[in-house]
Protein backbone atom coordinates (compact mmCIF):
# COMPACT_ATOMS: atom_id res chain seq x y z
CA UNK A 1 0.00 0.00 0.00
CA UNK A 2 1.55 3.70 -0.90
CA UNK A 3 0.06 4.86 2.19
CA UNK A 4 -0.40 3.40 5.57
CA UNK A 5 -3.81 4.23 6.67
CA UNK A 6 -2.27 5.87 9.80
CA UNK A 7 -0.10 8.07 7.27
CA UNK A 8 -3.15 9.28 5.76
CA UNK A 9 -5.18 9.54 8.78
CA UNK A 10 -2.17 12.33 10.16
CA UNK A 11 -2.12 13.93 6.92
CA UNK A 12 -5.71 14.56 6.09
CA UNK A 13 -5.66 16.35 9.70
CA UNK A 14 -3.13 17.85 8.72
CA UNK A 15 -4.10 19.65 5.83
CA UNK A 16 -7.32 20.81 7.69
CA UNK A 17 -5.51 22.39 9.68
CA UNK A 18 -3.23 24.27 7.46
CA UNK A 19 -5.98 25.23 5.31
CA UNK A 20 -6.46 26.36 1.86
CA UNK A 21 -3.29 26.77 1.24
CA UNK A 22 -1.82 23.37 2.21
CA UNK A 23 -4.65 22.05 0.62
CA UNK A 24 -3.82 23.65 -2.80
CA UNK A 25 -0.52 21.85 -2.53
CA UNK A 26 -1.24 18.83 -2.38
CA UNK A 27 -3.54 18.94 -5.57
CA UNK A 28 -0.52 20.43 -7.07
CA UNK A 29 1.65 17.64 -6.45
CA UNK A 30 -1.33 14.40 -6.56
CA UNK A 31 -2.23 16.08 -10.13
CA UNK A 32 1.07 15.90 -11.62
CA UNK A 33 1.56 12.34 -9.99
CA UNK A 34 -1.81 11.24 -11.46
CA UNK A 35 -0.88 12.62 -14.61
CA UNK A 36 2.28 11.48 -15.23
CA UNK A 37 1.08 7.64 -14.48
CA UNK A 38 -1.86 7.74 -16.67
CA UNK A 39 0.32 9.42 -19.61
CA UNK A 40 3.13 6.47 -18.55
CA UNK A 41 0.49 3.53 -18.15
CA UNK A 42 -2.69 3.97 -19.62
CA UNK A 43 -3.16 4.00 -23.52
CA UNK A 44 -5.80 5.70 -23.31
CA UNK A 45 -5.12 8.77 -21.87
CA UNK A 46 -1.46 8.57 -23.63
CA UNK A 47 -3.53 8.99 -26.33
CA UNK A 48 -5.76 11.71 -25.47
CA UNK A 49 -3.34 13.84 -24.31
CA UNK A 50 -0.60 13.00 -26.86
CA UNK A 51 -0.79 16.79 -28.02
CA UNK A 52 -0.63 18.11 -24.40
CA UNK A 53 1.96 19.82 -23.13
CA UNK A 54 4.58 17.67 -20.90
CA UNK A 55 3.90 19.93 -17.67
CA UNK A 56 0.47 20.23 -16.65
CA UNK A 57 -0.34 22.18 -13.32
CA UNK A 58 -4.12 23.53 -14.75
CA UNK A 59 -6.70 20.55 -14.27
CA UNK A 60 -8.99 22.75 -16.70
CA UNK A 61 -6.84 22.51 -19.81
CA UNK A 62 -7.38 18.75 -19.62
CA UNK A 63 -9.87 17.48 -22.10
CA UNK A 64 -13.47 16.05 -20.59
CA UNK A 65 -14.45 12.04 -20.32
CA UNK A 66 -17.54 10.51 -19.73
CA UNK A 67 -18.66 7.17 -18.07
CA UNK A 68 -19.40 5.64 -21.40
CA UNK A 69 -16.02 7.28 -23.33
CA UNK A 70 -14.08 5.23 -20.52
CA UNK A 71 -16.08 2.10 -20.38
CA UNK A 72 -15.72 1.59 -24.38
CA UNK A 73 -12.25 1.82 -24.03
CA UNK A 74 -11.75 -0.01 -20.27
CA UNK A 75 -8.88 -2.09 -21.08
CA UNK A 76 -7.31 0.76 -22.46
CA UNK A 77 -8.00 3.14 -19.75
CA UNK A 78 -6.84 1.25 -16.75
CA UNK A 79 -2.43 1.21 -15.98
CA UNK A 80 -2.84 -2.37 -14.77
CA UNK A 81 -1.84 -4.11 -17.95
CA UNK A 82 -2.97 -7.62 -16.31
CA UNK A 83 -7.13 -6.12 -15.73
CA UNK A 84 -9.60 -6.69 -18.61
CA UNK A 85 -12.95 -6.04 -18.46
CA UNK A 86 -13.91 -9.22 -19.34
CA UNK A 87 -12.16 -10.44 -16.07
CA UNK A 88 -13.82 -7.77 -14.21
CA UNK A 89 -17.60 -8.43 -15.65
CA UNK A 90 -16.63 -12.17 -14.97
CA UNK A 91 -15.94 -11.27 -11.33
CA UNK A 92 -18.42 -8.96 -10.27
CA UNK A 93 -21.07 -11.60 -12.36
CA UNK A 94 -20.13 -13.87 -9.31
CA UNK A 95 -21.97 -12.83 -6.13
CA UNK A 96 -20.03 -14.86 -3.43
CA UNK A 97 -16.87 -12.60 -4.36
CA UNK A 98 -18.77 -9.54 -2.93
CA UNK A 99 -15.98 -8.22 -0.52
CA UNK A 100 -13.86 -9.88 -1.84
CA UNK A 101 -10.74 -8.75 -3.89
CA UNK A 102 -10.15 -9.12 -7.59
CA UNK A 103 -6.60 -10.40 -8.61
CA UNK A 104 -6.42 -10.33 -4.91
CA UNK A 105 -5.88 -6.53 -5.09
CA UNK A 106 -8.82 -4.39 -6.29
CA UNK A 107 -11.67 -3.62 -4.90
CA UNK A 108 -14.55 -3.57 -7.36
CA UNK A 109 -17.95 -1.63 -7.28
CA UNK A 110 -20.84 -0.99 -9.68
CA UNK A 111 -22.92 2.07 -10.27
CA UNK A 112 -26.64 1.57 -10.79
CA UNK A 113 -26.96 2.21 -14.25
CA UNK A 114 -29.22 5.16 -13.66
CA UNK A 115 -27.80 7.14 -16.23
CA UNK A 116 -27.61 4.70 -18.42
CA UNK A 117 -24.35 3.61 -18.67
CA UNK A 118 -23.68 0.98 -16.21
CA UNK A 119 -20.15 1.20 -14.53
CA UNK A 120 -17.72 -1.06 -13.50
CA UNK A 121 -14.61 1.08 -11.50
CA UNK A 122 -11.44 -0.97 -10.10
CA UNK A 123 -10.02 0.82 -7.01
CA UNK A 124 -6.66 -0.09 -5.86
CA UNK A 125 -5.43 -0.27 -2.32
CA UNK A 126 -4.10 3.78 -1.89
CA UNK A 127 -7.98 4.30 -2.63
CA UNK A 128 -9.22 2.25 0.43
CA UNK A 129 -6.85 3.58 2.57
CA UNK A 130 -8.03 7.26 1.40
CA UNK A 131 -11.45 6.50 1.87
CA UNK A 132 -10.69 4.71 5.32
CA UNK A 133 -8.74 7.54 6.63
CA UNK A 134 -11.47 9.98 6.00
CA UNK A 135 -13.95 8.22 7.63
CA UNK A 136 -11.99 8.25 10.38
CA UNK A 137 -10.55 11.61 10.81
CA UNK A 138 -12.94 13.94 8.86
CA UNK A 139 -16.49 12.52 8.43
CA UNK A 140 -16.80 10.70 11.86
CA UNK A 141 -14.86 13.12 13.35
CA UNK A 142 -16.77 16.37 12.96
CA UNK A 143 -19.72 14.42 13.58
CA UNK A 144 -19.52 12.72 17.04
CA UNK A 145 -18.44 14.90 20.25
CA UNK A 146 -17.15 12.71 23.18
CA UNK A 147 -20.57 11.85 24.75
CA UNK A 148 -22.20 10.72 21.38
CA UNK A 149 -19.12 8.53 21.26
CA UNK A 150 -20.52 7.60 24.81
CA UNK A 151 -23.68 7.11 24.37
CA UNK A 152 -23.19 4.88 21.67
CA UNK A 153 -20.67 2.58 23.55
CA UNK A 154 -23.11 1.83 26.46
CA UNK A 155 -25.96 1.02 23.49
CA UNK A 156 -23.63 -1.27 21.77
CA UNK A 157 -22.51 0.73 18.72
CA UNK A 158 -25.10 -0.54 16.25
CA UNK A 159 -24.80 0.53 12.58
CA UNK A 160 -27.68 -0.01 10.54
CA UNK A 161 -27.13 0.42 6.85
CA UNK A 162 -30.19 0.60 4.06
CA UNK A 163 -28.59 -0.17 1.16
CA UNK A 164 -28.99 -2.14 -2.25
CA UNK A 165 -27.30 -5.91 -1.80
CA UNK A 166 -27.33 -8.92 -3.88
CA UNK A 167 -24.37 -7.08 -6.03
CA UNK A 168 -20.81 -4.94 -6.07
CA UNK A 169 -22.48 -1.82 -5.24
CA UNK A 170 -20.07 0.88 -3.75
CA UNK A 171 -21.30 0.79 -0.11
CA UNK A 172 -22.49 -3.07 0.54
CA UNK A 173 -19.26 -4.32 -1.22
CA UNK A 174 -16.77 -2.31 1.20
CA UNK A 175 -19.12 -3.16 4.01
CA UNK A 176 -18.72 -6.35 3.18
CA UNK A 177 -15.23 -5.98 2.87
CA UNK A 178 -15.02 -4.57 6.47
CA UNK A 179 -16.93 -7.92 7.64
CA UNK A 180 -14.63 -10.11 5.86
CA UNK A 181 -11.56 -8.34 7.71
CA UNK A 182 -12.60 -8.33 10.47
CA UNK A 183 -15.60 -11.07 11.62
CA UNK A 184 -16.54 -9.18 14.63
CA UNK A 185 -17.69 -6.40 12.76
CA UNK A 186 -20.73 -8.73 11.68
CA UNK A 187 -21.99 -8.13 15.01
CA UNK A 188 -22.06 -4.29 15.11
CA UNK A 189 -23.02 -3.62 11.19
CA UNK A 190 -26.84 -4.84 9.82
CA UNK A 191 -27.38 -4.24 6.38
CA UNK A 192 -30.99 -4.41 5.47
CA UNK A 193 -31.64 -4.13 2.11
CA UNK A 194 -33.64 -1.05 0.64
CA UNK A 195 -36.07 -4.14 -1.78
CA UNK A 196 -37.71 -5.06 1.14
CA UNK A 197 -41.14 -4.12 1.75
CA UNK A 198 -41.55 -1.20 4.21
CA UNK A 199 -43.44 -3.73 7.08
CA UNK A 200 -40.83 -5.75 7.27
CA UNK A 201 -37.79 -3.09 6.86
CA UNK A 202 -39.45 -1.33 9.75
CA UNK A 203 -40.02 -4.63 12.06
CA UNK A 204 -35.99 -5.34 11.49
CA UNK A 205 -34.68 -1.83 11.82
CA UNK A 206 -36.60 -1.75 15.00
CA UNK A 207 -35.03 -4.76 16.67
CA UNK A 208 -31.87 -3.75 15.48
CA UNK A 209 -32.04 -0.51 16.84
CA UNK A 210 -29.27 1.15 15.76
CA UNK A 211 -26.87 3.85 17.35
CA UNK A 212 -26.41 5.13 14.03
CA UNK A 213 -28.62 4.90 10.90
CA UNK A 214 -27.53 5.33 7.47
CA UNK A 215 -29.35 4.43 3.66
CA UNK A 216 -30.41 6.05 0.85
CA UNK A 217 -32.10 9.33 1.52
CA UNK A 218 -35.57 8.45 0.81
CA UNK A 219 -34.73 5.21 2.80
CA UNK A 220 -34.25 7.14 5.35
CA UNK A 221 -37.17 9.81 4.40
CA UNK A 222 -39.54 6.87 4.65
CA UNK A 223 -38.22 5.40 8.00
CA UNK A 224 -38.88 8.88 9.21
CA UNK A 225 -42.58 9.10 7.67
CA UNK A 226 -43.01 5.64 9.99
CA UNK A 227 -41.38 7.30 12.99
CA UNK A 228 -43.69 10.12 13.17
CA UNK A 229 -46.45 7.70 12.30
CA UNK A 230 -45.56 5.47 15.62
CA UNK A 231 -44.30 2.51 13.55
CA UNK A 232 -40.99 2.94 14.15
CA UNK A 233 -39.09 3.73 17.67
CA UNK A 234 -35.38 4.34 17.03
CA UNK A 235 -33.27 6.33 19.38
CA UNK A 236 -30.24 6.72 17.16
CA UNK A 237 -27.32 8.91 18.16
CA UNK A 238 -26.66 9.70 14.21
CA UNK A 239 -28.28 9.38 11.16
CA UNK A 240 -26.26 9.42 7.44
CA UNK A 241 -27.93 10.48 4.09
CA UNK A 242 -26.84 9.19 1.02
CA UNK A 243 -27.37 8.80 -2.37
CA UNK A 244 -29.93 11.30 -3.22
CA UNK A 245 -30.93 14.87 -2.81
CA UNK A 246 -33.28 15.78 0.02
CA UNK A 247 -35.07 19.06 0.33
CA UNK A 248 -33.48 21.04 3.12
CA UNK A 249 -37.41 21.31 4.80
CA UNK A 250 -37.06 16.82 4.54
CA UNK A 251 -33.67 16.98 6.28
CA UNK A 252 -34.70 19.23 9.30
CA UNK A 253 -38.17 16.61 9.65
CA UNK A 254 -35.79 13.82 9.54
CA UNK A 255 -33.67 15.94 12.42
CA UNK A 256 -36.84 16.31 14.48
CA UNK A 257 -38.12 13.30 14.13
CA UNK A 258 -35.11 11.17 15.10
CA UNK A 259 -34.19 13.89 17.78
CA UNK A 260 -30.68 12.93 16.29
CA UNK A 261 -27.42 14.40 14.23
CA UNK A 262 -28.18 14.23 10.35
CA UNK A 263 -25.44 14.39 8.34
CA UNK A 264 -25.97 13.98 4.73
CA UNK A 265 -22.84 12.43 2.58
CA UNK A 266 -21.66 13.19 -1.10
CA UNK A 267 -20.22 9.91 -2.03
CA UNK A 268 -20.36 8.03 -5.78
CA UNK A 269 -18.88 4.92 -7.08
CA UNK A 270 -16.66 7.00 -8.52
CA UNK A 271 -14.86 7.91 -5.85
CA UNK A 272 -16.97 7.06 -2.19
CA UNK A 273 -15.37 10.45 -0.31
CA UNK A 274 -16.25 12.94 -1.70
CA UNK A 275 -17.53 15.73 0.53
CA UNK A 276 -19.00 14.98 4.30
CA UNK A 277 -21.77 17.33 5.48
CA UNK A 278 -21.82 19.58 8.73
CA UNK A 279 -24.31 21.26 10.89
CA UNK A 280 -25.25 24.15 8.41
CA UNK A 281 -26.53 21.58 5.95
CA UNK A 282 -22.85 22.13 3.48
CA UNK A 283 -21.14 19.42 2.12
CA UNK A 284 -17.18 19.94 2.42
CA UNK A 285 -14.75 18.26 -0.17
CA UNK A 286 -12.15 16.64 0.24
CA UNK A 287 -10.54 18.53 -1.96
CA UNK A 288 -7.00 17.50 -1.35
CA UNK A 289 -7.99 14.09 -2.57
CA UNK A 290 -10.44 15.14 -5.49
CA UNK A 291 -11.11 17.55 -7.78
CA UNK A 292 -14.87 19.21 -8.27
CA UNK A 293 -15.11 21.50 -11.26
CA UNK A 294 -18.66 22.86 -11.43
CA UNK A 295 -19.40 23.67 -14.75
CA UNK A 296 -21.78 24.69 -17.10
CA UNK A 297 -23.27 22.90 -20.34
CA UNK A 298 -20.57 23.91 -22.23
CA UNK A 299 -18.29 22.80 -19.18
CA UNK A 300 -16.86 26.22 -18.58
CA UNK A 301 -16.35 27.41 -14.67
CA UNK A 302 -19.48 27.93 -13.08
CA UNK A 303 -19.14 31.15 -10.17
CA UNK A 304 -19.75 30.61 -7.10
CA UNK A 305 -23.09 30.64 -5.77
CA UNK A 306 -25.01 29.58 -8.91
CA UNK A 307 -25.98 25.89 -9.54
CA UNK A 308 -23.97 24.42 -12.24
CA UNK A 309 -24.94 22.09 -15.34
CA UNK A 310 -23.29 19.17 -14.39
CA UNK A 311 -19.33 18.92 -12.15
CA UNK A 312 -16.23 17.29 -12.94
CA UNK A 313 -14.58 15.24 -10.85
CA UNK A 314 -10.72 14.16 -11.18
CA UNK A 315 -10.21 11.28 -8.00
CA UNK A 316 -6.55 12.30 -7.07
CA UNK A 317 -6.26 8.65 -5.06
CA UNK A 318 -6.75 5.30 -7.78
CA UNK A 319 -4.18 5.34 -9.99
CA UNK A 320 -4.85 2.10 -11.23
CA UNK A 321 -8.17 3.47 -13.23
CA UNK A 322 -7.83 7.36 -13.70
CA UNK A 323 -10.81 9.64 -13.38
CA UNK A 324 -10.02 12.70 -14.63
CA UNK A 325 -12.24 15.57 -15.44
CA UNK A 326 -15.13 13.25 -15.28
CA UNK A 327 -18.67 14.09 -16.28
CA UNK A 328 -20.64 13.54 -13.03
CA UNK A 329 -23.68 14.43 -14.17
CA UNK A 330 -24.85 16.10 -11.02
CA UNK A 331 -25.67 19.81 -10.09
CA UNK A 332 -24.04 21.37 -7.69
CA UNK A 333 -23.69 25.13 -6.08
CA UNK A 334 -20.28 25.59 -4.97
CA UNK A 335 -20.43 27.69 -1.40
CA UNK A 336 -19.73 31.63 -2.05
CA UNK A 337 -18.51 32.41 1.49
CA UNK A 338 -16.81 30.41 3.92
CA UNK A 339 -18.75 28.10 6.35
CA UNK A 340 -19.88 29.01 9.56
CA UNK A 341 -18.97 25.90 10.47
CA UNK A 342 -15.22 26.88 10.74
CA UNK A 343 -14.59 23.79 8.11
CA UNK A 344 -11.72 25.61 5.45
CA UNK A 345 -12.24 22.84 3.27
CA UNK A 346 -14.08 23.90 -0.26
CA UNK A 347 -18.26 23.38 0.11
CA UNK A 348 -20.79 22.78 -2.15
CA UNK A 349 -24.58 21.49 -1.73
CA UNK A 350 -25.97 18.81 -4.87
CA UNK A 351 -29.17 19.64 -6.22
CA UNK A 352 -29.20 16.45 -7.93
CA UNK A 353 -28.90 15.02 -11.81
CA UNK A 354 -29.40 17.01 -14.70
CA UNK A 355 -31.32 14.01 -16.17
CA UNK A 356 -34.44 14.21 -13.18
CA UNK A 357 -35.51 17.32 -14.97
CA UNK A 358 -38.96 16.72 -16.35
CA UNK A 359 -39.08 17.51 -19.92
CA UNK A 360 -43.27 18.33 -21.68
CA UNK A 361 -44.19 19.84 -25.05
CA UNK A 362 -46.76 22.14 -24.90
CA UNK A 363 -49.59 22.36 -27.14
CA UNK A 364 -48.08 25.92 -28.53
CA UNK A 365 -45.02 23.94 -29.56
CA UNK A 366 -42.55 25.34 -26.22
CA UNK A 367 -40.31 22.56 -24.25
CA UNK A 368 -41.62 22.60 -20.30
CA UNK A 369 -39.00 21.45 -17.97
CA UNK A 370 -40.23 20.69 -13.93
CA UNK A 371 -38.34 19.97 -11.48
CA UNK A 372 -38.93 16.79 -10.17
CA UNK A 373 -39.44 18.41 -6.55
CA UNK A 374 -41.92 21.00 -8.29
CA UNK A 375 -44.18 17.69 -9.04
CA UNK A 376 -42.71 15.21 -6.17
CA UNK A 377 -44.05 17.62 -3.10
CA UNK A 378 -47.30 17.72 -4.09
CA UNK A 379 -48.34 14.26 -3.72
CA UNK A 380 -45.48 14.15 -0.51
CA UNK A 381 -47.89 16.80 1.56
CA UNK A 382 -50.82 15.15 0.72
CA UNK A 383 -53.00 13.58 3.35
CA UNK A 384 -52.76 9.64 3.81
CA UNK A 385 -49.88 9.15 0.95
CA UNK A 386 -47.61 6.67 2.23
CA UNK A 387 -45.49 5.79 -0.45
CA UNK A 388 -45.36 7.55 -4.16
CA UNK A 389 -43.45 7.45 -7.37
CA UNK A 390 -44.17 9.90 -10.59
CA UNK A 391 -43.02 8.33 -13.73
CA UNK A 392 -43.47 9.90 -17.49
CA UNK A 393 -43.85 7.15 -19.55
CA UNK A 394 -44.44 9.00 -22.45
CA UNK A 395 -43.77 13.05 -23.48
CA UNK A 396 -47.45 13.85 -22.66
CA UNK A 397 -48.36 10.96 -19.51
CA UNK A 398 -47.39 10.97 -16.34
CA UNK A 399 -48.36 7.13 -14.48
CA UNK A 400 -48.53 8.10 -10.46
CA UNK A 401 -48.16 5.00 -8.34
CA UNK A 402 -49.00 5.34 -4.41
CA UNK A 403 -49.22 2.89 -1.71
CA UNK A 404 -52.15 4.53 0.39
CA UNK A 405 -52.53 4.38 4.35
CA UNK A 406 -55.33 1.38 5.38
CA UNK A 407 -56.84 3.80 7.51
CA UNK A 408 -58.39 6.38 4.92
CA UNK A 409 -60.50 6.44 1.50
CA UNK A 410 -57.86 5.47 -1.38
CA UNK A 411 -59.94 7.11 -3.65
CA UNK A 412 -60.05 10.55 -2.19
CA UNK A 413 -56.69 10.53 -1.63
CA UNK A 414 -56.25 9.54 -5.60
CA UNK A 415 -58.65 12.57 -6.27
CA UNK A 416 -56.85 14.73 -4.23
CA UNK A 417 -53.58 14.06 -5.54
CA UNK A 418 -54.60 14.24 -9.88
CA UNK A 419 -56.24 17.48 -8.60
CA UNK A 420 -52.96 18.73 -7.22
CA UNK A 421 -50.99 17.74 -10.32
CA UNK A 422 -53.12 18.64 -12.91
CA UNK A 423 -53.40 22.57 -11.15
CA UNK A 424 -49.59 22.65 -11.50
CA UNK A 425 -49.50 21.32 -15.11
CA UNK A 426 -52.60 23.62 -15.98
CA UNK A 427 -50.59 26.67 -14.55
CA UNK A 428 -47.63 25.73 -16.66
CA UNK A 429 -49.58 25.75 -20.20
CA UNK A 430 -49.03 21.36 -19.97
CA UNK A 431 -53.15 21.23 -20.52
CA UNK A 432 -52.87 17.99 -23.31
CA UNK A 433 -50.81 16.02 -20.18
CA UNK A 434 -52.52 13.10 -18.87
CA UNK A 435 -51.66 12.33 -15.03
CA UNK A 436 -53.11 8.71 -14.26
CA UNK A 437 -52.59 6.39 -11.56
CA UNK A 438 -50.84 3.37 -12.10
CA UNK A 439 -51.72 -0.07 -10.97
CA UNK A 440 -48.00 -1.30 -10.09
CA UNK A 441 -46.39 0.05 -6.81
CA UNK A 442 -43.50 2.09 -6.43
CA UNK A 443 -40.47 0.58 -7.69
CA UNK A 444 -36.57 0.85 -7.29
CA UNK A 445 -33.82 0.71 -9.35
CA UNK A 446 -31.82 -1.82 -10.52
CA UNK A 447 -28.95 -0.91 -7.68
CA UNK A 448 -31.54 -0.28 -4.99
CA UNK A 449 -32.34 3.54 -5.02
CA UNK A 450 -35.44 4.98 -5.23
CA UNK A 451 -36.52 7.76 -7.56
CA UNK A 452 -39.57 9.29 -6.54
CA UNK A 453 -40.09 11.40 -9.79
CA UNK A 454 -38.52 10.35 -13.01
CA UNK A 455 -39.13 9.89 -16.48
CA UNK A 456 -38.88 6.92 -18.32
CA UNK A 457 -38.94 8.59 -21.73
CA UNK A 458 -35.89 8.26 -24.30
CA UNK A 459 -34.43 11.72 -25.16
Amino acid sequence: MAESLMSVVWDLRRVRRGGPELVAERQRTRLADLLARARADSPYYRELYRDLPERIEDVTSLPVTTKAELMSRYDDWVTDRAVSLDEVRAFVADTDRIGTLYRDRYQVVTTSGTSGHRGVFVQDDRTYAVLSGITVARASGSWLAGRDYLSMLRRGNKVAAIWAVGGHFAGYSTAQRLIRERPIRKRSIRIFSVHTPLDELVRGVGAFNPTILNGYASAISLLAREQRAGRLGLRPVLVITSAESLPPEERARIRETFSAKVRDQYACSEFMGLAHGCEHDWLHVNADWAILEPVDEEFRQVPAGQPSHTVLLTNLANRVQPIIRYDLGDSVTMGPDPCPCGNPLPAVRVQGRTSEVISFPAPDGRTVDLPPLALGTLVDSTAGVRMFQIVQTDPRRLAVRLIIQDDVDADQVWAQVQRALRGLLDSHGLTDVRVERDVEPPQRTAGGKFRTVFSAVSR
